[in-house]
């Protein structure tokens, strides 16, 4: 019951920018929502789209993502982050924080 409870749980679903990864979220959705677990937010983890490529192959590969990430937007959410692909993963609570840091102002819901 706790999970039904949006005071008390925000269920995220993580995923890629990619066609099978996002079918797969979104089937989830589906199944959650039939219990009575509707999902707070998505989120878009490794974007390249994200990261802004210059090279010719990664641009392609970023072009690819937007329609992924639109769809997210548009169908499936109202509320998406899209995190780019990093350098380095990050590890820890300083490093998750720093992906929020933008944010920190904004009141949640």
């Amino acid at each position: 019951m706790r999970l039904q409870d949006p005071d008390e749980t925000k269920v995220l679903l993580i995923t890629l920018a990619e066609t099978t990864p996002v079918l797969e979220a979104a089937a989830l959705q589906d199944d959650l929502q039939r219990a009575g677990i509707h999902p707070w937010a998505w989120v878009i983890n490794n974007s390249v789209a994200a990261a802004a490529p210059t090279s010719p192959l990664l641009c392609r590969r970023a072009d690819a993502e937007l329609e992924q990430i639109e769809t997210v937007h548009t169908r499936l959410s109202d509320r998406c982050a899209v995190i780019p692909l990093l350098p380095t993963e990050p590890v820890g609570v300083t490093s998750l924080a720093a992906l929020t840091a933008p944010f920190a102002a904004v009141p949640l819901p």
